[in-house]
């Protein structure tokens, strides 16, 4: 094996790099330089984001098991920014008392899972494609389970880590029957040898199960509101958006690289897992009091929509889809960042806990409305937009019927994110929760979620002809 391939994984190497980094100050670092760790660690990831998004020629590595073309730019660009607010948004958390490990683990487990992020996307090569799924899921269970002296995160973890091994089974269980059926796990190679027979079938749905899992696509999402409850809320923020962000963009891959000879069937399968998972967590969430099951919810229903963009299979869109995930992560980092710093502050997360908040915290209230009216839809916000064009990729297909359920439940969600601003801008309460100041790290990442909300709809038409252009669709 030539080694010198390593050296074509710029990106790879680049997080590889912070993550060593960051494990040594963290093992070596003495108490007193410990207490910028933070500081340190949101620096030099800054630093790694800064040089992804730059993109460079593309390139194979290993007989074509890793692949990077320029389009893996934006994609992996937005990764980081996400788990950059993250690292911001959890100051408060980290340095609360209550947390009782070191700081440096969570830094290092999330850059693992982002690490296993990048492989899957790169990958062209079964292999490579399910090593980045289990180091992007098996380090996940780990930071849901981060708070390990409360039952519910310990919980979280439990149910997480075997929801996960159960469903990477299957899928690993549908790469083997594709083995069998092709003799080659290449991507490219696997493409050409795809007739559609029975068995093939059978193994795409193994296969499938394992990513509707990441997904959140019912049926398969009954872990996702007890691990989001259970699981600290800053994680249960990456775990919402960057893994499924990730997870998203790596189907709509496969889907249409390996699985192009057998499209009928399995848009077929898509079809009806859109319209069931739009409509189960829309209806689920109306009933939800706690704000992390509640927008546990909301994320099913939006990976719902997501696969609009899946289904479509034209360069629209794959641009909506990718326009669509970085509009809704920063919409959900900035509902999150909100429920996050109250958490916090107050231990407060059920709904009624935050009538009156805008008389006490109207910032704080602002920035969850309009992240809420984003994520339904509303003009002019981001999410408008991002809907808009989802729609209309799966409408220039002939998706009339499901375009029609799909816009049908987004004013059924309307109503279920209405019932938020209500509390906080209508409802009384005697006792509403006290006004405090929130960190810097926590402000700034909620002025960059605002930012996003307001001026990702401005740029979404120079962006649709930048992505398509990059996509080379």
């Amino acid at each position: 094996m030539d080694y010198t391939n390593f050296l074509l994984m710029r990106d790879e190497l680049s997080l590889v790099a912070v993550m060593v980094l960051l494990l040594l100050y963290d093992l070596f670092g003495s108490a007193r330089s410990l207490r910028h760790f933070q500081l340190v660690a949101c620096l030099l990831f800054g630093l790694h984001t800064l040089i992804c998004l730059f993109p460079h020629r593309p390139v194979e590595a290993f007989g074509g098991m890793y692949i990077y073309k320029p389009m893996l730019t934006i994609v992996k660009s937005i990764l980081n920014v996400g788990t950059l607010l993250v690292f911001m948004q959890a100051h408060t958390w980290l340095e609360s008392e209550r947390t009782v490990i070191r700081r440096g683990e969570f830094y290092f487990l999330t850059l693992s899972t982002l690490l296993g992020m990048y492989f899957m996307m790169s990958a062209g090569n079964f292999l490579l494609f399910f090593i980045g799924l289990e180091t992007a899921s098996i380090p996940m269970a780990t930071l849901a389970a981060f708070d390990k002296y409360k039952r519910k995160s310990a919980e979280a973890g439990a149910k997480y880590i075997l929801s996960a091994v159960f469903a990477s089974a299957l899928s690993l269980y549908g790469i083997s029957l594709i083995y069998g059926t092709t003799g080659t796990l290449y991507f490219d190679d696997v493409a050409v040898r795809i007739t559609g027979n029975p068995l093939q079938i059978m193994a795409f749905v193994f296969f499938l199960v394992g990513m509707c899992f990441k997904i959140s696509i019912v049926p398969f999402h009954l872990w996702t509101a007890d691990v989001y409850e259970g699981a600290p809320t800053n994680v249960t923020a990456y775990l919402s958006v960057i893994s499924k962000g990730s997870a998203v963009f790596v189907l709509m891959t496969i889907l249409y690289k390996v699985f192009g000879n057998i499209v009928m069937q399995w848009q077929g399968i898509l079809y009806g897992l859109v319209i069931v998972t739009i409509t189960v967590a829309n209806l689920f969430a109306i009933r939800q009091k706690n704000l992390k099951r509640f927008l546990a919810f909301s994320s099913i229903s939006q990976a719902g929509y997501i696969l609009l963009g899946v289904i479509s299979g034209n360069a629209l869109g794959m641009t909506s889809l990718v326009f669509y995930v970085l509009v809704y992560m920063v919409s959900n980092l900035g509902a999150f960042g909100v429920i996050s710093v109250i958490e916090q502050r107050t231990g407060k997360v059920m709904m009624d806990d935050y009538n009156g908040l805008y008389k006490t915290n109207p910032y704080l209230s602002l920035v969850m409305m309009f992240s809420l009216f984003s994520l339904a839809g509303i003009p002019p916000f981001a999410g408008f937009f991002s809907k808009f064009f989802i729609f209309a990729a799966a409408a220039s297909e002939g998706y009339y019927i499901l375009v029609l359920i799909a816009l049908l439940n987004t004013i059924l969600s309307l109503y279920y994110y209405l019932l938020v601003v209500k509390a906080m801008f209508i409802n009384p309460s005697e006792q509403p929760i006290a006004p405090f100041r929130s960190d810097n790290y926590t402000r700034v990442s909620l002025v960059a979620c605002m930012a996003g909300v307001f001026l990702l709809g401005i740029l979404s038409v120079v962006y649709q002809q930048i992505s398509l252009f990059s996509f080379g669709m």
